[in-house]
């Protein structure tokens, strides 16, 4: 699989359970904890999503794919973050990024981290495992 399409399909898998369980966190989990610990909670659980998701996308890459998908299902999907925000919550693309509570802000931008590098490093490892 190329870079392109190995991108979009990470994109969606990580995008569609993401949107499930922040769907369960703000109607379910919110009302009893608050915003901010409902954001760490779910973290891990997004991170669990991430690592599945580039484990089984990465031996159906093509050799020095994965970078490149991994950086573009990370473009997409903070495009799609922006336009939830933007046109569904009625923020300004300022707003999505930067009105966050600090703890989860560092948990949300570490994750999205991840998500961008983790098929580069499943790739490097995967070939030095060779």
């Amino acid at each position: 699989m190329g870079p392109l399409r190995a991108g979009l399909v990470y994109f969606f898998l990580v995008f569609g359970a993401g949107f499930v369980l922040g769907v369960v966190r703000t109607l379910f989990v919110t009302p009893w904890v608050g915003a901010s610990r409902a954001e760490l909670l779910e973290t891990p659980l997004m991170l669990l999503v991430v690592w599945r998701a580039a484990r089984w996308l990465q031996p159906r890459l093509r050799p020095g794919a994965a970078l490149p998908a991994g950086l573009l299902a990370l473009a997409i999907l903070l495009g799609a973050e922006t336009g939830v925000g933007v046109f569904l919550r009625q923020m300004t693309v300022a707003a999505v990024f930067l009105h966050r509570d600090p703890l989860p802000a560092v948990a949300y931008y570490g994750a999205l981290l991840v998500f961008g590098l983790l098929p580069a490093l499943l790739e490097r490892r995967a070939v030095a495992g060779r």
